[in-house]
């Protein structure tokens, strides 16, 4: 005999069928034998500020492909037209539930409710319908195709539509500030790549992140600055959170019906085990307890009564859990002082040309928008990666500020030619952001004794 566990409910869904608003959200419960039990619950009225009446419209235990109809009974919100006994879904909704927009966006909600859980990716996938049209993060499917099967021919057809950027695609070479730098000295580098995407997604190729795709790539020009003036630094950041596990809901759900029916079933000794396990050998006193505590909290619509009455509360198993990674962000800032009228033309390049690297680029269709170019950075000294300061994946510039008057008031060179009227300082300010996150293998050599490292890394 399956246990069922604790129902995890999603956020309401609306769907249109036959050119109705379906207001519906679902209640899915995993049970122990790898089955899951999914109820679609429907308001008959649409919700008003989110609040209405839903009822079980419908139940599946077999990921959708049957479904056990519900008929209005007495006491439920029957729509006029309808009355007791009438099934709650009419032949459209039913269609629709079994292969139409109400059972993709079921699934979808599913999948985010399970999801948002903290259920494990193997049990999302038993909770999900038995179909292809949920997103994995349950977003909403794109009309015609499903998520997922987006391949190289339609990206292909995508990119030919889109046909070449306008704008700028040659520049100035090896520009650099100042013009007579000792090529020896230490210094940032920038290089400006056209941007590639990842192709991450596509269902013909190798899931594969952009790792060193910075590398074999076209260089359109580079820019050599001295080291940022106001400190380098770095950080390297990883998201964590917290995350509960309610034990005794886990106990509860399902396993509890059978431990208090007498443990002569299966399923009952099962049920008796999980709480004898979680709860000791008075468990089934406790429960009761407990239960009669959770029922009159939410009948008084308080959170917190058990705490009030008997300085107790339910444990949570508190713990700090993995999110994911985090990119990383980098500022820099130079102040440029000309002291030359070339070396202001050299100024003045180096400025527009950051600022047109970082501009979005109009394609040939007016429908899309291409990616502005990205960045290679690296410190170098002696015309080599420096080993002590760290290293950068490929980068986006998201932010480029130039402030024409840093030291706080408007001076400029005095000269015949308007061309030769530079300001006499420009700060210029730059933010990027990487394009992907660092991992441990990225760190190229993996092991070693203390001195065998020959850099810092990222």
């Amino acid at each position: 005999m399956a246990i069922y566990g604790a129902p995890i409910p999603s956020d309401i869904v609306k769907s249109k069928i036959d050119g109705v608003d379906y207001y519906t959200k679902t209640s899915s419960r995993l049970s122990t034998d790898g089955k899951t039990e999914t109820t679609i619950l429907y308001a008959p009225e649409q919700p008003i500020f989110g609040n209405a009446n839903y009822i079980p419209a419908a139940t599946t235990t077999d990921g959708g492909k049957t479904w056990n109809y519900a008929k209005y009974k007495q006491g439920d919100d029957i729509p006029s037209g309808k009355k007791v006994g009438d099934e709650i879904f009419g032949n459209q909704a039913k269609k629709s539930l079994e292969g139409g927009a109400l059972k993709t966006n079921s699934n979808n909600a599913i999948v985010t409710a399970t999801k948002k859980a903290g259920v494990p990716p193997e049990q999302q996938k038993q909770a999900a319908l038995n179909q292809n049209t949920a997103s994995p993060t349950g977003d909403p499917p794109v009309a015609g195709a499903a998520p997922g099967n987006i391949d190289q021919a339609g990206i292909d057809k995508l990119e030919g539509a889109a046909g070449k950027y306008k704008g700028r695609t040659k520049y100035q070479q090896d520009l650099r500030y100042p013009e007579n730098m000792n090529k020896n000295q230490d210094c940032i580098k920038f290089q400006i790549i056209k941007y590639k995407a990842s192709r991450l997604g596509l269902s013909n190729q190798n899931p594969t992140l952009r790792t060193n795709s910075g590398t074999g790539r076209d260089i359109l020009t580079s820019i050599v600055l001295p080291m940022p003036s106001g400190g380098i630094s770095d950080r390297n950041s990883v998201s964590w959170g917290d995350g509960k596990l309610d034990l005794a809901a886990t106990a509860f759900s399902g396993a509890a019906l059978g431990f208090l029916e007498g443990g002569a079933k299966g399923a009952g000794n099962a049920a008796k085990n999980d709480i004898n396990l979680i709860m000791g050998k008075d468990g089934k006193d406790m429960l009761g307890e407990l239960v009669k505590a959770k029922s009159l909290e939410s009948a008084l619509g308080s959170s917190n009564l058990l705490s009030r009455l008997s300085g107790l509360a339910i444990n949570e198993s508190l713990e700090l859990l993995f999110d994911g990674p985090q990119l990383r962000e980098f500022s820099f800032s130079f102040k440029m002082t000309p002291r030359s009228k070339n070396e202001a033309q050299m100024v003045r390049s180096i400025i527009r040309t950051f600022k047109q690297a970082m501009s979005v680029k109009r394609s040939e269709s007016v429908l899309l928008l291409k990616s502005p170019h990205t960045f290679r950075i690296s410190y170098l000294t002696s015309t080599k990666d420096h080993p002590y300061l760290n290293r950068f994946k490929e980068c986006a510039l998201t932010n480029c500020s130039v402030n024409y008057t840093p030291d706080g008031q408007y001076m400029s060179y005095d000269d015949s030619s308007p061309d030769g009227r530079s300001m006499t300082a420009y700060e210029l300010s730059l933010s990027f952001n990487e394009l992907e996150p660092i991992f441990d293998d990225d760190y190229e050599t993996m092991e070693g004794a203390v001195g065998s490292f020959d850099h810092i890394g990222y």
